[in-house]
């Protein structure tokens, strides 16, 4: 069960990335699936990040989200008012790629989970339904951020960067199986995806705007004086 779960694990992201192709491709699901994403992301930062008890202590994810959210929307501000806006998306690309880092970390996380325990039992069926059920989500994600910004090239890569990860859990889980589940990396994890918040909703929308872009006329250059 364990390898099969493994497998399943690794290809995960990449169905996301077919799904989220072929309801794309039709117009009438094209605005489902943003809003889909709309919704999703934050429903599953918050079954990371929400506090099962509501001590202090428990809520330190919970406030790492609010500050990458408001550190990154603060600086996109700045930017966009002081700076051009080209600096502007390249504060919205920082963001994605410390995401990416983030997810990466989980993923490590999750790779080492699939290596049986000391005493030969393997991973739960639950267990590695639920990671691959999620990492189609996450692979859709990354998808649906880089591939309108950079192209599919590194939209792939970006989305190769979680069975990779996951691969390298499993098969160094003795080195650092607990790398990615130690308070530090909670809190990091948690700021990351606060981050990715606010590029889901700031420059996620402009980047599906399916409305304005279908209407969008090609750009006339000005006449030259000759």
């Amino acid at each position: 069960m364990a390898l099969w779960g493994l497998a399943a694990a690794l290809a995960a992201p990449a169905v996301g990335v077919l799904l989220y192709a072929w309801l794309h491709e039709r117009q009438r699901l094209a605005r489902i699936v943003d809003g889909f994403v709309y919704v999703a992301v934050p429903l599953l930062i918050g079954w990371q990040v929400v506090p099962r008890s509501w001590s202090w202590p428990a809520m330190l994810p919970l406030a790492a989200v609010v500050l990458g959210l408001a550190a990154v929307t603060a600086v996109d501000r700045a930017l966009g008012r002081f700076a051009a806006r080209a600096y502007a998306a390249r504060a919205d690309d920082t963001a994605i790629l410390t995401g990416l880092s983030g997810v990466a970390l989980h993923a490590m996380a999750e790779g080492a989970a699939f290596v049986p325990s000391a005493t030969g039992v393997p991973p739960t069926i639950a267990f590695a339904t639920a990671v691959a059920l999620h990492r189609v989500l996450v692979g859709l994600l990354i998808w649906w951020l880089v591939r309108p910004r950079h192209g599919p090239l590194l939209a792939w890569l970006g989305v190769a960067t979680v069975p990779v990860a996951t691969l390298a859990g499993y098969l160094f889980a003795s080195q650092f199986g607990s790398i990615g589940e130690g308070s530090g990396a909670v809190l990091y994890r948690a700021f990351v995806a606060g981050t990715l918040l606010h590029v889901v909703f700031h420059q996620g929308r402009r980047d599906h705007d399916h409305g304005r872009s279908s209407r969008r006329e090609p750009r006339r250059e000005p006449p030259t004086s000759r």
